[in-house]
């Protein structure tokens, strides 16, 4: 039976688009002591997910940002004393970025979930949750091979990942080599930080 008004695929991406401000909101309601930017915890983030000093092209690509806005945070980041830039070694005409000990410190307060967030996530039944992840693995695949989005670290893009290798187990339908386990929907990861790009 067809119910009036928009169709259900102009009510999903309403719906996602909801989901994106209030997680945007959030962000701006946990600017902290440092009073952070969205795209100021979202550089702390990235540079957090991994120890090796990362140029800022780096960030740029991995926030789907512009150079110049992402120099205007990187001079803020490095005023206020979280993030240090340095030439790179390998190539004296680029800086690399590290965080120093309080950005560390800040980026572990900024990547707590919040708690209105986390409720939302709560009141998800497990199967809805693993639903939502097959979902949003499969759109963010297609947004990712039609460059609409940056590159994410996910199971389903991931050389690890066996897509149904246990067809005989619902829970655990999916296989991981790199730790050498089965998984299911709920346990897929979007972002992960021993992702290699199959």
């Amino acid at each position: 039976m067809d119910v009036p008004g928009p169709p259900r695929e102009e009510q999903l991406l309403a719906g996602l688009a909801r989901l994106g401000q209030a997680v945007r909101m959030s962000a701006w309601r946990n600017a902290g002591p440092h009073g952070l930017s969205p795209l100021q915890a979202d550089i702390l983030t990235f540079l957090a997910g991994d120890d090796r000093p990362r140029r800022q092209g780096e960030v740029v690509s991995a926030l789907a940002s512009t150079a110049p806005t992402v120099s205007d945070a990187m001079r803020a980041l490095t005023g206020k004393g979280l993030v240090t830039k340095a030439r790179d070694a390998a190539d004296a005409r680029a800086f690399v970025l590290t965080l120093t000990d309080s950005g560390r410190e800040e980026a572990v307060r900024v990547s707590a979930v919040p708690e209105p967030l986390r409720a939302a996530v709560a009141a998800l039944e497990p199967g809805d949750l693993a639903a939502m992840l097959r979902g949003a693995s499969a759109m963010m695949r297609v947004l990712q091979e039609r460059h609409a989005i940056p590159i994410s670290r996910m199971c389903v893009t991931c050389r690890f990942h066996r897509p149904n290798a246990h067809p005989e187990d619902p829970r655990g339908p999916h296989h991981c080599v790199f730790v050498d386990a089965p998984f299911g929907d709920g346990e897929l990861r979007v972002e992960c930080p021993d992702h290699q790009p199959a």
